[in-house]
């Protein structure tokens, strides 16, 4: 298995070697979309590439943090935090991390006889807004259920069911209102409801440092009166509550991926390891590393 190392703190990458990409493109399933590269790349600084030469792939980047840009052709485009592009295959690209808040970003590489019914005919970023409806953190979900499936290895079974993963990833994209809307009474039984409303944003978001002001924001109150709400309902503060499903999803990585301690803290938004490492012993009452060797038993 390869994996790619650019030098970018808390990274993952994977580059599928040539056989296996033959071998999709001879089966039926999954000639008709496949990814050949897939990673990840926290707080890119002078992240930065550049292709005189085309090739036959498309490039898919999610920016969910910082910011970055990218060129194709004479056009250029700037790129924020929320928001993702599609380069198109065939046509010489170059693109790169702000130097002044690099970007944190997923990225596919993808082929098929499908793959450009996905990109639209806009070459403009598309937002990804935070909202009711938005469900971010579902597709980040598929986005590392297709990394661990790699993980596993090559085999057909795990190739294909990749392609399948990235299917349905793709069209969350491509259409987007259905997406949102499909579990619309499901999500928001209750939009009045500023508390829910409020954990669902910080849910979509645990890979942000996001602050008190930000949240209150997002449900239209001021700090005081939206702090006095959840902690009315829920018992906590906003903040301690956001640390508390942050620390969770820490726990589940642990548990399930064999991703090592600074790259956890990295995804649900801690870049100080140490500060993590604290905060995890405070709320779970262990470091990261007993409770890892605790849960494997």
């Amino acid at each position: 298995m390869v994996k790619l190392k650019d030098g970018f703190r808390g990274e993952r990458a994977f580059v599928l070697p040539q056989k296996y990409i033959r071998e999709m493109e001879q089966n039926p399933v999954s000639a008709a979309l496949h990814i050949t590269d897939i990673g990840y790349y926290p707080g890119a600084a002078f992240h930065f590439r550049e292709r005189k030469n085309p090739i036959d792939q498309f490039v898919f980047i999610y920016c969910v943090k910082g910011r970055g840009w990218y060129q194709v052709g004479n056009e250029r485009h700037d790129v924020d935090s929320d928001r993702y592009f599609i380069l198109p295959a065939g046509i010489p690209h170059a693109y790169g991390a702000s130097k002044d808040d690099p970007w944190t970003i997923y990225w596919i590489h993808f082929k098929g006889t499908l793959a450009a019914t996905y990109t639209g005919k806009s070459r403009a970023p598309q937002e990804l807004k935070p909202g009711l409806r938005s469900r971010i953190a579902h597709r980040i979900q598929m986005f590392e259920e297709i990394m661990t499936t790699f993980d596993h290895g090559y085999s057909m079974d795990n190739l294909l069911y990749t392609c399948t993963v990235f299917h349905h990833f793709l069209g969350t994209l491509r259409y987007l209102r259905s997406y949102r809307e499909s579990t619309a009474e499901a999500t928001d039984s209750k939009p009045t409801d500023v508390v829910a409303a409020s954990i669902r944003f910080m849910k979509e978001n645990l890979e942000r440092p996001l602050k008190l002001a930000e949240i209150a924001s997002h449900v239209g109150y001021s700090m005081s009166q939206y702090s006095m709400q959840f902690v009315n309902n829920i018992g906590t503060s906003p903040i301690s509550y956001f640390n508390q499903l942050k620390i969770t999803e820490a726990c589940r990585l642990l548990d399930f991926t064999d991703l090592k301690i600074n790259q956890i803290c990295c995804m649900v938004g801690i870049n100080d390891s140490y500060y993590f490492s604290r905060l995890f012993t405070k709320i779970m009452g262990v470091s990261p590393t007993a409770y890892r060797q605790i849960q494997k038993g």
